[in-house]
């Protein structure tokens, strides 16, 4: 498998190294949009009184992606110390509760309460709003082509990605 860079294309790669802008890259610009976007919502998110150590898991438990401790750390890619701190605050917060399995002992799987279910709503619709806003003045077809050109950057990245893991 070659590397994307390497393969042969029609038109000349978009970057120079030898007159390279770093505000210009692409991959700059998503950086501070991501930045820009995580501070928006963490903002948004305190007007539910909910920080971002505490929508996400409360959001992975809710759309399903987790049920476990164990879980919620490989989702969210943080190590298992930090979400046993994170748990144990979202519990004393009432927001979730621990609820060990009734067919296998050793695991312990974690459940909203109402008070989490409650909280949990608002997550998507901040999430959409926060959206809607950065595609203010975009068409739907440009967001589409939007979604869509980033969906064929991420493709790229895990297939350089693939590359090396295999090399």
């Amino acid at each position: 498998m070659q590397i994307l860079s390497r393969q042969k294309t029609a038109s000349p790669p978009p970057y120079d190294g030898a007159h390279y802008e770093v505000a210009e890259s692409i991959g700059h610009q998503l950086v501070s949009l991501v930045q820009m976007m995580r501070r928006e919502v963490e903002l948004r998110m305190a007007r539910h009184d909910l920080t971002d150590a505490q929508w996400k898991p409360l959001w992975l438990l809710k759309s399903g992606r987790a049920a476990t401790a164990i879980e919620l750390a490989r989702e969210a890619c943080v190590d298992a110390g930090a979400v046993t701190r994170m748990v144990d605050r979202l519990e004393d917060k009432g927001l979730i509760e621990r609820v060990r399995s009734e067919t296998d002992r050793r695991v312990v799987h974690l459940r909203l309460t109402p008070a989490g279910e409650a909280a949990a709503a608002h997550i998507p619709h901040v999430l959409a709003s926060v959206n809607n806003d950065l595609l203010q003045g975009f068409s739907e077809r440009d967001w589409k082509q939007l979604r869509r050109l980033v969906e064929r950057m991420l493709a790229n990245a895990q297939t350089l990605q693939g590359a090396e893991e295999h090399a």
